[in-house]
C-alpha cells in the first residue's frame, strides 16, 4: 500500500501516526483495540434514539408469532415457538485457548450458541425473521386481516399464503441473512429474492432455492450485493427491502436476546454484578447482529457488561470505523485490505454507520482474527466439546485470552477497577452459525483446522 495514498483526508502515513493500531491492520496481522470513547452507560444511553421500550415492542411481537412459528416449524414446539439457543460452559475449550495463547483466562468461558438456532442456525435467525415477521404483520393487519387479539397461527392458511403473495421481499447478504430472510418469507408465502455477494457458499445459495426463493448471484463483494438489492426493490412499490445496513428492525430483533440471556445465566448459576463482570465477543460482519446484541447486553447489564466485535484481519471495517470514528465513510479496501475471508458472514467492508454511530460510546473494542486462527479454534472446538461451527462464528472464541494477553486490554480493565474481579468475572463467545453446514464441508473445515494446527 502506497504510503502517500490519501484516505478520508489523510495519508496511509497519516492513517499510521495518528492510529498506531494501523500498522497491525494494514499488515494483516491481529489486532485489539479498547474503545476511549467508551462512557458509563448513564451517559451514552442519553445519546441514543432507541430504548428499552422499543426491544419489549420486539419482545411482544415475537411471543404474538409464537403459536405460527411452533405450528410451521417443528423444531420450535418444544420452546413453544421462541426462536432461542443454549448457552454452555466450555472449560475444555478455555484450556485449549489459554494453551494456544499461552494466557490465563480469569473467570470462566461460556458459548452462547446461536450457531443452534432453529429454521436458520445463525444468529440471524433472531433479527432476520423479526423483520420479516413484523412487516408481514403490518401489512396484514393494514389490511384488516389481522388484529394483535387473533391467534397468530391462524396466519398458516392458503387464504394467508395468497395474500403475502402478492408481495415481495429483497435482501442483500453474504449468506446466513439471506437463508434466516428467504425461508421466512417462503413460508409465510413472500415472493423472496436474496442478492447474495461472492462469498456466499454454495450450499446457502442451494437451500434457498430449494424453498422457491430467487438467488440472484454476483462476482463482487456484500456492498454490491446489498446496493442491487436496494435498487430492485425501488422499482416496485410492493416489494420490501432488508437493509442489513440500517435496518431498526433487524437490530431490535436481534437486542432481544439480552433477556433472554439473562434468564439463561441465572439458571446456570452464573452472576452478573458489579462484583462479577462479564464479557462478551461477537463475531461482527456489517455489524447489524452484534450490534443489536450488544445493545441489548448493555440495557440489561448496563456498565457490568463489556462487549467487544470480533473481525476477520481481512475485513475489519467495524475497527476501523469506530477507531476513526468515520463508520461507513472508510472501507477496508480504502486501505488496500481485500475483504476476501472464509468467515463469509464477517466479509463486509463498509461497516453499518446506524450500528457505529448507536454505539459509539457503549461498545468496549474490537479485535481482528486470522482465518487461520478461526480455522484452528474451529477443530478444538469440535475436539473438545464436540461443538460444530462454522468459521466465522469462531472469531469471538479467543477474545477473552486477546482481552486478557494485550497491553490494551489490560490497561482497560485496570482503568476500571476490574483486576481484582477478573477471577470472579465470566465471559461469553457468541457462536453465530454453523449447525445447517453439511457434514461434508463441516469435515472439511475440521481437516483446515487440523492441518494448520500440524503446521504450527
Amino acid at each position: 500500500m502506497d504510503e502517500k495514498t490519501v484516505v478520508a483526508g489523510m495519508s496511509i502515513s497519516e492513517w499510521k501516526e495518528k492510529y498506531p493500531l494501523m500498522h497491525k491492520v494494514i499488515n494483516l496481522e491481529e489486532a485489539f483495540w479498547t474503545n476511549g470513547k467508551y462512557e458509563s452507560f448513564e451517559d451514552a444511553i442519553k445519546k441514543v434514539e432507541i430504548g428499552m421500550d422499543d426491544v419489549k415492542d420486539a419482545e411482544e411481537r415475537l411471543k404474538r408469532f409464537a403459536p405460527y412459528i411452533a405450528k410451521v416449524f417443528p423444531a420450535t414446539r418444544e420452546s413453544g415457538g421462541i426462536i432461542e439457543s443454549p448457552t454452555v460452559r466450555i472449560p475444555k475449550m478455555k484450556t485449549e485457548v489459554e494453551t494456544f495463547y499461552n494466557t490465563q483466562i480469569k473467570g470462566e468461558l461460556l458459548l452462547k450458541c446461536d450457531s443452534h438456532l432453529a429454521i436458520s442456525g445463525s444468529i440471524k435467525a433472531r433479527g432476520g425473521i423479526y423483520e420479516v415477521l413484523k412487516h408481514a404483520e403490518e401489512l396484514a393487519m393494514e389490511a384488516g386481516l389481522l388484529s394483535v387479539e387473533d391467534d397468530y397461527s391462524k396466519l398458516d392458511s392458503d387464504d394467508f399464503r395468497n395474500f403475502f403473495s402478492g408481495y415481495s421481499i429483497a435482501v442483500g447478504s453474504t449468506g446466513n441473512l439471506g437463508l434466516s430472510i428467504g425461508i421466512m418469507s417462503a413460508q409465510l408465502g413472500f415472493k423472496v429474492y436474496v442478492h447474495m455477494s461472492a462469498d456466499a457458499k454454495q450450499w446457502k445459495k442451494d437451500l434457498l432455492r430449494s424453498k422457491g426463493v430467487t438467488v440472484v448471484e454476483y462476482e463482487s463483494d456484500y456492498s454490491i450485493a446489498v446496493e442491487e438489492g436496494r435498487k430492485q426493490s425501488e422499482g416496485d412499490p410492493k416489494m420490501y427491502f432488508v437493509d442489513d445496513e440500517n435496518s431498526k428492525n433487524l437490530f431490535m430483533g436481534y437486542a432481544v436476546a439480552a433477556s433472554r440471556l439473562k434468564g439463561q445465566l441465572d439458571d446456570l448459576g452464573v452472576k452478573v454484578d458489579s462484583e462479577h463482570p462479564l464479557f462478551v465477543y461477537l463475531p461482527c460482519g456489517v455489524g447489524g447482529g452484534p450490534g443489536g446484541v450488544a445493545f441489548g447486553l448493555k440495557l440489561m447489564f448496563k456498565d457490568n457488561v463489556h462487549c467487544f466485535f470480533a473481525e476477520p484481519t481481512h475485513s475489519p471495517c467495524m475497527l476501523i470505523g469506530l477507531m476513526s470514528g468515520l463508520h461507513d465513510k472508510v472501507c477496508v479496501q480504502d486501505f488496500g485490505i481485500d475483504n476476501k475471508t472464509a468467515a463469509d458472514g464477517l466479509a463486509v467492508g463498509r461497516a453499518s454507520g446506524f450500528v457505529g454511530k448507536v454505539l459509539e460510546n457503549l461498545i468496549s473494542g474490537s479485535y481482528s482474527v486470522k482465518d487461520e486462527t478461526m480455522y484452528m479454534m474451529l477443530s478444538k472446538m469440535i475436539d473438545s466439546e464436540s461443538i460444530r461451527l462454522e468459521p466465522s462464528a469462531l472469531a469471538g472464541v479467543p477474545g477473552a485470552a486477546m482481552l486478557l494477553g494485550d497491553a490494551l486490554g489490560q490497561e482497560y480493565i485496570r482503568a476500571r477497577g476490574l483486576e481484582n474481579l477478573m477471577d470472579n468475572s465470566s465471559h461469553i463467545a457468541w457462536a453465530t452459525g454453523g449447525s445447517m453446514v453439511p457434514a461434508d464441508i463441516m469435515d472439511e473445515y475440521y481437516s483446515t483446522g487440523k492441518r494448520l494446527l500440524e503446521e504450527l
